[in-house]
């Protein structure tokens, strides 16, 4: 008998979904739902970790292994059970706030370790649930319940700073094209290392329902013109100030993962000596 095919259905949970009316988040929670039914993947064997935030309720509405950990530490959480499981898929999902404010060291050395797992980031360009604070990606100049006179600091660029670190996948996406945004989050689950899928996932309450049309007039949706492959072709699109780049921007193949330098590191431990116990065996990997 063949097995039962998975369908987007069998990834939704019971618990109320909390988001408000038109929250773009909507669209990334389908997005995800359908790339987990696209790759086939048991809900036994995917596992959602999250931080704190609106977005961050994300890993209680996907029929998965979930944990909701705090504030700007889903990376290290999602790295450890990659390394305990490099058997199960791990996504792990913030918000701007999460990601690129107080999880900042954690984004830049989880680059650097290159595990494979996938980071969804909800950028949204304010702190939501908590009211509609400047946030990291908040553009120069907007007004916000802690910027009235205007935001005074430019922006984070995350994906200009994930390029320069190393990523070896880099995906931005837009939560008002769930086919795409899907598309994105099979192809950064199949590559091998840290994929980070940056998603202009607009909050209607603190930015307005009008984000939805900004982000379609200046989407650029990148074609076969563009080559994910060349770090400087990468580089000038990051940097992109008129339009909003959507695709893949950039990917490299072949990097060693943390996952495989960890089993390395054991092969070769195994390898230059035997252990009369597992205490010893313990000893080596402290």
């Amino acid at each position: 008998m063949e097995p039962v095919k998975l369908t987007a259905k069998d990834y939704k949970t019971s618990v109320p979904i909390v988001w408000c009316p038109g929250c773009g988040d909507f669209g990334v929670l389908n997005a995800m739902q359908q790339a987990a039914a696209e790759l086939q993947l048991p809900p036994e064997n995917l596992m959602v970790v999250s931080g704190i935030g609106c977005s961050s309720r994300i890993a209680g509405y996907i029929n998965s292994f979930g944990f909701n950990s705090i504030h700007g530490r889903a990376l290290p959480i999602a790295a450890g059970a990659k390394l305990a499981r490099p058997d199960m898929t791990v996504w792990a999902a913030g918000g701007d706030g999460d990601g690129y404010s107080i999880g900042t060291n954690h984004f830049v050395h989880t680059i650097r370790r290159n595990p494979d797992i996938t980071y969804i980031v909800m950028d949204n360009h304010i702190y939501g649930l908590t009211k509609g604070q400047v946030s990291p990606t908040t553009p120069h100049g907007d007004v916000t319940k802690s910027t009235p006179q205007g935001n005074p600091e430019r922006p984070l660029n995350p994906l200009a700073l994930a390029l320069e670190l190393g990523a070896t996948f880099i995906a931005q996406g837009f939560s008002g094209n769930v086919k795409h945004l899907r598309d994105l989050i099979v192809q950064a689950t199949r590559h091998k290392g840290f994929a980070l899928v940056n998603v202009k996932s607009p909050c209607v309450t603190f930015r307005g329902r009008q984000e939805f049309n900004v982000i379609r007039e200046r989407g650029e949706y990148l074609d076969e013109k563009h080559d994910p492959s060349d770090w400087n072709q990468a580089h000038e699109v990051t940097q992109w100030t008129d339009k909003v780049p959507l695709g893949v921007i950039y990917k490299i193949e072949g990097v060693p993962t943390l996952e495989g330098v960890a089993e390395e590191a054991r092969q070769k431990a195994l390898e230059r000596r035997s252990f009369e116990s597992t205490t010893e065996l313990i000893e080596v990997f402290r």
